[in-house]
């Protein structure tokens, strides 16, 4: 039962990564990836809310294995991520490179804690 969990999920959230990245980036003119760094820092969001509604008791292993390993898993792409950034620093665009790393980082560190701190206020 749970493996269905796992792939309902990402049956959701691989088209969704490929649908966003596109519909992002035909919004930007620039070799800077915004479509897998939306996708990437949404996922953490996601997984920050289902993370702290689970410690919270809100929700049950159900909803994160649903929404946290199949849905998230599928949406966010750390191996998408790896590519775009050596294709930028291979390009010679080192400085969008180096941009997406540390913002990436950032924006999903802070997008996990923004999370789980909402499910605070809202189950804590």
């Amino acid at each position: 039962m749970n493996w269905l969990l796992v792939v309902a999920g990402a049956a959701v959230g691989a088209p969704l990564r490929y649908l966003t990245d596109r519909a992002v980036q035909a919004r930007h003119d620039t070799v800077f990836p915004w479509g897998t760094f939306t996708v990437n820092v949404g996922g953490c969001t996601v997984l920050g809310l289902v993370t702290g509604a689970v410690a919270a008791g809100a929700v049950g292993s159900h909803v994160q294995l649903l929404l946290g390993t199949g849905l998230c898993g599928a949406l966010t792409t750390y191996s998408t991520f790896s590519y775009e950034t050596l294709r930028l620093a291979e390009s010679g665009a080192r400085l969008f490179a180096a941009a997406n790393v540390v913002g990436s980082l950032l924006a999903g560190l802070g997008a996990v804690w923004a999370g789980t701190a909402v499910a605070h206020v809202l189950w804590g």
